[in-house]
């Protein structure tokens, strides 16, 4: 399936490259939220099982991939810009659904934190609230090899800890494609990383109170980078959220092997599919343990 390319204008201060996966039989589209230093070819594996239901929004930062040329790159964009962008993408595409990867979910929840109208539910993937002791680990790494301009480096570093899990192909390409960034690209980095390490959280838990639709976090069962019990913290925070772990995934779920693609599919094609049923009066606390149990 060939995606339709458009570069958005955001009220002429960024423009952005967006694809466009239009599914003939569709009624609801969902838009997908990059992680740290990737691009919309992340997302090749999930819009293989989504795009089979919704039409599907893919885009890059404007710092990012084909984004790049379109814009200046003076200084780094902030959580704060990046979900402003997420927002004016959601009211252009009519999108109804959202998902995230990794730091992706910073901006997906600060986008939420504002109510968007347009928002019917949201999947956070591979995210967690805490920062705990082995993402802290790391990230002081990661600023290490960040503050160098050290591309190689960083590309180990990834493939060593969120990445372990990684089949050796995409390990490849993951090394590829973090080891050749422009110099913009790590400084973007390193400004992000900088910031939340000082802070308790990376997730303000002040704009959670603003989230009223049901929210589905998922994360893997081996992930020890944005755990599954870290995640339930969100729990105490938003009024109707589901928790799911993929059985026997790292960091990069459906990217890792054939059956947490398949866990992933049925996971997140059954909570979109799924008629809400608003809570009042008290917090839900659904539990959707792991992906066979749903």
């Amino acid at each position: 399936m060939q995606p339709t390319i458009a570069v958005v204008d955001i009220h002429g201060t960024y423009k952005v490259h967006t694809e466009f996966y239009s599914s003939p039989s569709a009624r609801k589209t969902i838009i997908l939220v990059n992680g740290s230093l990737s691009t919309t070819a992340a997302f090749a594996q999930t819009v293989k099982y989504l795009s089979t239901q919704f039409n599907v929004v893919l885009y890059d930062q404007p710092y990012a991939g084909q984004s790049k040329p379109h814009n200046s790159h003076n200084q780094p964009l902030t959580k704060e810009d990046e979900a402003h962008i997420l927002l004016e993408l959601i009211e252009h595409f009519k999108v109804d659904y959202l998902q995230s990867f990794s730091w992706g979910g910073v901006a997906a929840m600060l986008a939420l934190g504002q109510r968007p109208a347009r928002i019917e539910k949201a999947v956070i993937t591979s995210f967690s609230p805490l920062l705990n002791e082995p993402m802290l680990d790391y990230l002081e790494k990661g600023l290490a090899s960040l503050h160098a301009l050290d591309g190689v480096g960083l590309g180990h570093l990834v493939n060593n800890t969120i990445g372990k899990h990684l089949p050796s192909l995409f390990k490849r390409f993951n090394h590829r494609h973090i080891s050749s960034l422009d110099e913009h690209e790590y400084r973007q980095m390193h400004a992000h990383v900088d910031q939340v390490v000082h802070l308790e959280t990376h997730c303000q838990m002040e704009c959670l109170a603003g989230v009223d639709i049901p929210v589905l976090f998922v994360n893997g069962e081996h992930d020890e980078y944005t755990s599954p019990e870290d995640v339930r913290v969100f729990a105490e925070h938003l009024g109707e959220c589901k928790f799911a772990i993929i059985d026997n995934a790292g960091h990069f779920l459906d990217m890792e092997h054939k059956a947490a693609w398949q866990q992933c599919s049925e996971v997140l094609l059954s909570f979109l599919q799924s008629q809400p049923q608003r809570q009042t009066g008290y917090r839900a606390q659904l539990d959707m343990q792991h992906a066979l149990a749903i």
